[in-house]
């Protein structure tokens, strides 16, 4: 897709699919090798993401995998703001996205400590930790779109709708509400294991190329998820290859940022698809 996003001024080109990287600072993600808590392993997860092909690092601090412990919006807080200053500290021109669900922290992170990007995982509001309701919606717009809205930054938007039909209906609303507000770069996020079964996320893998008739950007994480190993066995630790099949799909099928624990597989995977279109060997 031809389409740039603007981190704070400067221009990131998404007509080449760009590699997002997995910082989480928590003790409980569901893939332990993600987790990242000390000084030293945030540096190093850091740097190993530009390093390895990454062009966007995600910092998370809040676990959404059905059963985490609740995590307090100061806890959450206090978790993010310690990684920002780190990241920023060794990436200072890496693009970072803050993966929150709370309006007021996104907007501290995007303010004070650094982030340029927010990855809700809430679909404004709908949804949280383990598809737990955090309002009921009665506004005509959600608090986060207005911080959106507001802050004029990258947005990824993700949906926690079962079907294709009904995630497209709630991408046009919901895109024209944060149009209303004055949002500008809105990346759209189909949300492979929130609010669906087995069987819903592979139905829209399947078709998941019809989203690009709405001309934004498509973020795809399945990185490691349990729509893998539920399919084919094994845990998170055994999914790397099955995340690099499903990786490829989604770079044929039009995505233009894949979100993963394994950036050097899915940064090989852009470069082989990339070729692929151009004709090259």
């Amino acid at each position: 897709m031809e389409y740039t996003i603007n981190i704070k001024g400067r221009l990131m080109d998404l007509s080449t699919p760009q590699v997002m990287g997995i910082l989480n600072v928590t003790p409980d993600s569901f893939y332990s090798g993600s987790r990242k808590q000390t000084e030293m392993e945030i540096a190093q997860r850091a740097n190993q993401i530009i390093e390895e092909g990454g062009s966007i690092i995600d910092v998370g601090a809040f676990s959404t995998r059905p059963g985490a412990d609740e995590v307090s919006e100061e806890e959450e807080g206090r978790r993010l703001k310690f990684a920002l200053d780190i990241v920023r500290r060794e990436q200072p021109d890496a693009a970072v996205s803050v993966d929150t669900y709370r309006p007021t922290l996104a907007r501290k992170c995007i303010e004070e400590w650094g982030a340029d990007i927010i990855n809700d995982v809430s679909e404004g509001g709908i949804t949280g930790i383990a598809n737990v309701p955090l309002e009921q919606r009665q506004e005509e717009y959600p608090e986060m779109f207005r911080v959106v809205g507001e802050l004029k930054v990258p947005y990824i938007l993700m949906s926690v709708q079962p079907t294709l039909e009904t995630m497209m209906k709630g991408f046009a609303r919901e895109v024209q509400q944060l149009r209303n507000l004055g949002a500008k770069d809105i990346i759209l996020d189909p949300g492979f294991g929130f609010g669906k079964n087995l069987i819903q996320n592979y139905q829209i893998y399947n078709e998941m190329e019809k989203l690009n008739v709405m001309e934004l950007p498509v973020l795809v994480g399945i990185s490691r998820k349990s729509m893998i190993y539920k399919l084919l066995g094994g845990d998170p630790t055994t999914s790397l290859n099955g995340t690099s099949v499903l990786d490829t799909i989604a770079l044929m099928k039009g995505a233009s940022i894949l979100r993963v624990h394994d950036v050097k597989e899915a940064a090989e995977a852009v470069k082989i698809i990339e070729a692929m279109k151009e004709g090259r060997t």
